[in-house]
């Protein structure tokens, strides 16, 4: 969606698009589609008595962090050299990453810094120290709500929230992205944004398209309405590009450049080594509600939210539920701040139903 990223920039080129294919994520009452219940509930499985703290929250500050893919070579140059809490934050990341983590985001070069183990710890990072120049220019630590991230965005919510130290945020990223990437270069794999389409729709193509390659590809990344991101083998995506509109009627398809078949089942080698590095870290529960991308809701049990982080590499990205539940009646949203490289999360936000007139203010790196 943005110019650094093919991924970014596809997000946030449904701006330009018109909104007249747009679905709604949920149903009357707040009900999540139909589409998403199964998953939802599976999710709903895990909680606990001790996992209700925050169920009645206010979205009325909300902290929002980006995910991989925000990344761009120069970035956290500016914040580093100006606010000395934020450098320190890169000279501490260093230090358990085994090289120069500021060093890889100004400098480059720009292969390095995409590779899913490196950028994943440098989004991290980048987003923190996002929070320290805010804090520096006299903005209030203490004023959200709730926060969340996309994907990766959802670790940097948890730090910011004190659910996770910054050092185990590093160490849990760093190796996150490592499992990934090797879980990617087992197979060959990939991801392709489909715009225009509702996730009725975009369902349905991921069906036909895995019925004609004899693979599979499924939708992994839920944005906003008529912004989805599919993934699976490198053959059922090429079908989904095929197919997409001369039947489907899709506005346009496009490769993305990652490593792999991020949020599916082709993730799952990954989950293991995640959950041994998640075993060695302290989660507490959260200052403030975050909203889990597995199921679009709060959870105020650590174990819970361990167990949620593990299963997030292989489900799919619930962004666009996690939008309308912030914009819920009753749930008296008023503004949201975005930290981290880019715009990439409020480009999505602005698009999202009822979001065209949020405030969003950006603090980027």
């Amino acid at each position: 969606m943005l110019a650094h990223s093919t991924l970014f920039f596809v997000m946030l080129l449904v701006a330009t698009i018109s909104r007249s294919s747009a679905f709604a994520v949920m149903g009357s009452k707040g009900l999540p589609s139909r589409s998403v219940r199964p998953l939802m509930a599976s999710a709903h499985s895990l909680t606990s008595p001790a996992d209700v703290a925050f169920d009645n929250y206010s979205a009325k500050t909300a902290f929002m962090f980006p995910g991989q893919g925000a990344q761009y070579v120069g970035m956290a140059g500016e914040v580093a050299a100006s606010c000395p809490a934020a450098a320190n934050l890169f000279t501490t990341a260093s230090s358990i990453l085994g090289y120069d983590l500021l060093k890889a985001c100004t400098d480059g070069p720009k292969e390095n810094l995409d590779t899913t183990a490196v950028s994943q710890p440098a989004i991290f990072v980048s987003s923190m120290a996002a929070l320290e120049k805010f804090k520096a220019d006299g903005g209030d630590l203490t004023s959200a709500t709730v926060a969340c991230g996309l994907s990766l965005g959802e670790y940097s919510a948890l730090c910011y929230a004190g659910a996770i130290s910054f050092e185990d945020g590093v160490r849990v990223t760093k190796a996150r992205g490592a499992a990934m990437q090797k879980a990617s270069d087992a197979q060959e794999t990939g991801m392709v944004s489909v715009i225009g389409l509702s996730r009725e729709q975009c369902t349905e193509l991921c069906a036909k398209a895995s019925a004609d390659s004899q693979s599979t590809v499924t939708v992994a990344n839920y944005l906003c309405p008529g912004n989805y991101a599919v993934s699976g083998s490198k053959v059922a995506c090429d079908k989904v590009m095929e197919i997409a509109k001369p039947e489907f009627k899709a506005r346009m398809t496009v490769r993305l450049a990652v490593a792999g078949a991020f949020h599916t089942d082709y993730m799952s080698p990954a989950v293991g080594e995640l959950e041994e590095v998640l075993k060695t870290v302290e989660i507490k529960k959260p200052r403030i509600p975050v909203i889990s991308n597995v199921d679009a809701r709060p959870h105020s049990d650590p174990d819970v939210i361990k167990r949620l982080l593990a299963l997030q590499v292989t489900q799919p990205v619930l962004w666009e539920n996690t939008i309308e539940a912030l914009f819920e009646e009753g749930r008296s949203f008023e503004e949201a701040f975005e930290f981290g490289p880019g715009k990439v999360v409020a480009g999505i936000v602005k698009r999202s139903p009822g979001g065209k007139d949020k405030k969003i203010t950006n603090v980027e790196v």
